[in-house]
């Protein structure tokens, strides 16, 4: 691509292309990783409580932007309330980084080793330059998320967020600016070969997308020895059994299932019920269904935002005709609908088996497909039938059971009489199983060992070692 190259952006509440914005050249890309390799060096120099409290400068001129980053969140992905959530989120978690990392990086005191005369002590070395390449659906928080903790690890840090959702970037350049992050954060605009040429020049990769993409910018990674941490892609299922609170169940599912217009890899995609009590779960699911509206035409009423990324909509359509023509029925929703953008309406589906593309693929719409099952072992069973392991929900109100069918469960983070728990609680360890993704946990303190190599030294405090030649 040439330097006068132009992305072109489309809202996805009209589906109009309303904007542009400047791809950054490949050469462009290769000339700011190496001025933010030559500033790492100084960066890294500085203490961590210096690092993060530039972190929460970068909080505060966030803060105090944090209408107008709205404004453009929601010209990206056409959505309202998921939107005060991103970035309200995304500021309290690069505050949580900056009171955090000073205690999870520390250098340890020196250790005895059963050997007498020796000593170790255990330091951090940061990856000079951490290459993110963010998705769509939560284009703010997934662009520092990992950002984060990086920063305050001593990296610096390239992000490319998706070509879909760049609308906050010039904002985000701007806040850099006024935190003094500016020669140690950058941001490039691109699709594909923009987020090649970071991978080329970064020493560590953290990308967030689909397993596709993801199995490639594992392999370029693989190829220049560099280690990726890969979040993709999700079927995420909800067990009901049949002690379960009903109605408590139906509205998390809902929530779980619906939320952002069911744009997260941790949607709850799959809904498997024990036959007892099938019919109660499926009426009171129905009506949940029912009570939620389009965010149609102000973004700041009803709760259900448009398909954000145009790719999206033929994918939606071609599960739901595939599960219709199949048999499955559709007690809500079922048909998209246009109002400019496309919209999926909250959509129940029953009578569906496991051949259906809407039960085998990650469904990116507010699609609930639910399967009646016999009983605790056989939803076990099909819940564990997929490709997928990032996440599961579990609803009993016996802890005893709760516990023992969740260790049964193949997902790195299982909500237990909630669902979708793992994007609102950010301080477990949790990984991906399965084609769901690849490298440490992105949650909790151990996180930021992901940008940093570690470094034993081993001491000898005086004597001579055992093992040498003898004296000559």
């Amino acid at each position: 691509m040439t330097e006068t190259s132009q992305l072109a952006l489309r809202n996805p509440r009209t589906g109009e292309i309303d904007a542009q914005m400047p791809v950054t050249p490949v050469d462009a890309i290769h000339r700011l990783a190496a001025s933010l390799r030559a500033a790492q060096a100084d960066w890294a120099r500085q203490t961590i409580e210096a690092r993060c409290q530039r972190l929460d400068a970068l909080a505060d001129a966030m803060q105090a932007r944090r209408a107008a980053f709205c404004k453009v969140l929601l010209a990206d992905t056409g959505r309202w309330h998921e939107t005060q959530i991103e970035v309200d989120g995304t500021i309290a978690a690069i505050r949580r980084w900056a009171a955090q990392a000073p205690q999870c990086l520390a250098d340890d005191e020196p250790r005895q080793e059963a050997i007498p005369f020796i000593q170790t002590r255990q330091t951090w070395v940061p990856y000079p330059l951490l290459g993110v390449i963010s998705p769509w659906n939560f284009p703010l928080m997934l662009t520092l998320i990992d950002a984060a903790p990086a920063l305050a690890a001593g990296c610096s840090v390239i992000a490319k967020p998706s070509e879909v959702t760049p609308r906050f970037v010039p904002l985000l350049r701007e806040a850099l600016a006024e935190a003094g992050l500016e020669q140690v954060f950058a941001l490039v605009i691109g699709a594909g070969a923009t987020g090649q040429a970071v991978i080329e020049v970064s020493d560590t990769i953290c990308f967030t997308g689909s397993v596709a993409t993801g199995r490639k910018v594992g392999e370029a990674c693989t190829r220049r020895f560099i280690p990726a941490s890969l979040e993709l892609g999700g079927k995420d299922p909800a067990l009901v059994l049949s002690d379960a609170d009903i109605e408590h169940a139906a509205r998390a599912i809902a929530w779980a299932g619906f939320v952002n217009g069911g744009q997260s890899c941790m949607s709850i995609e799959r809904v498997y019920v024990e036959a007892p009590v099938a019919d109660r779960f499926i009426a009171a699911l129905v009506a949940q269904a029912n009570a939620l509206q389009l965010a149609w035409p102000d973004p700041q009423q009803g709760q259900i935002g448009p398909i954000i990324a145009a790719s999206q909509i033929a994918v939606v359509r071609r599960q739901l005709d595939d599960a219709r023509a199949r048999g499955a029925r559709a007690l809500t929703g079922g048909e998209l609908v246009e109002h400019g953008g496309t919209w999926c309406p909250p959509t129940v589906l029953v009578d569906v088996d496991e051949d259906m593309l809407v039960m085998r693929e990650e469904t990116f719409a507010t699609v609930l497909p639910v399967v009646v099952v016999a009983d605790e072992a056989e939803a076990i069973a099909r819940a564990n039938g997929t490709e997928f392991g990032l996440s599961a929900a579990v609803f009993t109100q016996s802890p005893e059971r709760a516990q023992r069918v969740a260790r049964q469960l193949e997902g790195g983070g299982i909500s237990i009489n909630d669902a979708s728990l793992t994007g609102m609680v950010q301080t477990a360890e949790k990984q991906s199983f399965k084609f769901s993704g690849m490298g440490g946990s992105r949650m909790g303190k151990a996180s930021i060992r992901r940008f940093v190599r570690a470094r034993a030294l081993l001491i000898n405090t005086g004597a001579a070692s055992p093992w040498w030649f003898p004296a000559v």
